[in-house]
């Protein structure tokens, strides 16, 4: 199965994390098949903390690819900040 998720990088305590869309036998982090966006939850102000490219995502949802619980909500999060 194809999900949409959270991979994640920065630092120790820094993280930073990109939407991906996986198999979901993958490990978190390892291979993808396209990133989408990305989510950065310590981003200092004035910076974008949050990205994602809406069209991507429903072209994955109509193709079958699941979406984790956080991608549900950030992808809702996303858009009332978009409109």
């Amino acid at each position: 199965m194809v999900v949409i998720r959270l991979a994640r990088g920065g630092a120790n305590k820094r993280p930073f994390y990109h939407f991906v869309v996986a198999d979901s036998r993958r490990s978190r982090d390892g291979r993808f098949i396209e990133r989408l966006g990305f989510y950065d939850p310590k981003a200092p102000e004035g910076r974008e903390t949050l990205r994602v490219n809406l069209e991507r995502v429903a072209h994955w949802k109509s193709k079958g690819a699941q979406l984790s619980p956080t991608v549900v909500r950030l992808v809702k999060q996303f858009g009332k900040k978009a409109a």
